[in-house]
């Protein structure tokens, strides 16, 4: 999966690669800079395969947006031209046109842009990555299935 030990942390710039756990933190290394540092459990730090965006209907995981933006704009990064608020409303949209625009505000929106070029520019999404991730997916449920009919009989 290709956003396996990809974090954001709250109140840094970026995202980070985790490096290896301790007992009390976390060593990441920022995807820009490539600075390592410990990052401890009050530092809010989440994993991008955990973040997902409000619908009208249920929470879209992060991973499926990136996805949409890649398959519309063909892997190209987005919206880098100083945009506008605006810019940002309509980018998103494009990519899910359902989203709560209640509760997804255009800081949310600036993040996904931000952390999709970001993912982008390290190669991390690629057709390749999205078509092995699809494929690692339909295995797995492929898997839960016979265990659930392994359990019936």
């Amino acid at each position: 999966m290709f956003l396996d030990g990809i974090l954001a942390i709250a109140e840094q710039q970026g995202l980070f690669k985790l490096v290896s756990k301790g007992k009390n933190n976390v060593i990441v290394e920022s995807m820009t800079t490539g600075k390592r540092m410990p990052a401890f459990a009050t530092s809010r730090i989440s994993t991008l395969e955990d973040v997902a965006i409000y619908t009208l209907d249920e929470d879209v995981p992060l991973k499926k947006i990136f996805i949409s933006i890649f398959d519309k704009f063909e892997g190209e990064k987005v919206l880098q031209n100083k945009p506008t608020s605006n810019d940002y409303k309509e980018f998103m949209e494009t990519v899910l046109p359902d989203f709560d625009k209640d509760r997804v505000y255009v800081s949310d929106i600036k993040k996904v842009v931000n952390w999709y070029n970001t993912l982008i520019d390290f190669k991390i999404i690629t057709a390749e990555s999205i078509k092995q991730d699809a494929e690692e997916e339909a295995k797995q449920e492929t898997e839960e299935v016979k265990e659930d009919n392994t359990e019936k009989v």
